[in-house]
């Protein structure tokens, strides 16, 4: 049985399927397929995440062609997401492409100051503009819900500053109405813990490098790989702080899993290996901003 389990109200998909999204979530729904036939044209920024996929699950259905998916890749970009973007888009018939970003090459970024998102962003959508205007695109879209106006998001200003629209948010959807919706529509996406990028598991002030981001991405392979499903690698320089959610640190705790969590990532470089006994939650790195 699965559940959302990612900081939100959780719900059994047995739960789900009895109950069905309410009347105000198909009329937000509604809303949202005439927002994107009003477009016409759009761009998806595409992650292959629980949001941008119901996005492009929903413009695909109501523009077919003219909803162009578009991933940006870069080291900081999961090895397994890639494949997931991939797999998603397959399954479902999205006209979906992969562009290079190079947000890397931006010292700012690598700074890993608290406003890191930003140039990211910037990067990201500086690229899909040139992309949508080469096309004849009319618009740039991109996943956000209403629960991202109130967190600390400095990626969405760039959002702003790119004229990228966010439809999800202009019809009033949160991100557990997205999940509820996603799994009325078939999409495998509906109770997908949530990915931001790698380096966000990075402390604030570490530089981001391709060594570091390739370690987190390896860490957190490990973790799938030992039957964990939701989870953080969170990198500090020397130490890693595993996160695991509550339901999973029973397993975490077992001796052999401590030895055997110890031992693999001491061997990807790092000289402490700790567990987090607050387990996992989003967007733990912005704890230690005021």
């Amino acid at each position: 049985m699965n559940s959302i389990a990612t900081g939100e109200l959780s719900i059994d998909d047995e739960t789900l399927n009895a109950m069905g999204p309410s009347a105000g979530m198909l009329a937000k729904e509604q809303r949202l397929k005439d927002l994107f036939r009003q477009m016409r044209s759009v761009l998806v920024a595409f992650s292959g995440g629980v949001d941008s996929t119901y996005v492009a699950y929903i413009a695909n259905a109501e523009l077919g062609d003219k909803a162009v998916c578009v991933t940006g890749e870069s080291a900081s970009l999961p090895q397994y997401q890639r494949g997931e973007c991939a797999r998603i888009a397959s399954q479902f018939g999205l006209r979906r492409e992969v562009i290079q970003t190079e947000e890397l090459d931006d010292p700012r970024y690598r700074a890993n100051a608290p406003n890191r998102c930003y140039f990211c962003k910037d990067e990201l959508y500086s690229k899909l503009g040139v992309l949508a205007r080469d096309r004849g695109v009319g618009f740039v879209v991109d996943g956000s819900t209403m629960d991202d106006i109130g967190d600390y998001r400095p990626g969405r200003a760039a959002a702003t500053q790119h004229g990228v629209r966010s439809p999800l948010i202009e019809v009033g959807l949160n991100k557990h109405e997205v999940r509820e919706l996603s799994h009325h529509a078939g999409l495998p996406t509906w109770d997908k813990p949530a990915s931001p990028c790698l380096s966000s598991r990075i402390a604030y002030g570490t530089t981001v490098t391709i060594q570091r981001l390739e370690s987190v991405d390896r860490g957190e392979e490990i973790m799938r790989e030992l039957g964990f499903r939701e989870f953080r690698v969170r990198h500090h320089d020397n130490l890693v702080r595993i996160e695991v959610a509550p339901a999973e640190l029973d397993l975490a705790l077992r001796r052999e899993m401590i030895d055997n969590l110890a031992r693999r990532f001491r061997d990807l470089g790092f000289k402490y290996v700790t567990l987090d006994l607050h387990g996992y939650r989003s967007g733990a790195m912005n704890e230690v901003l005021s």
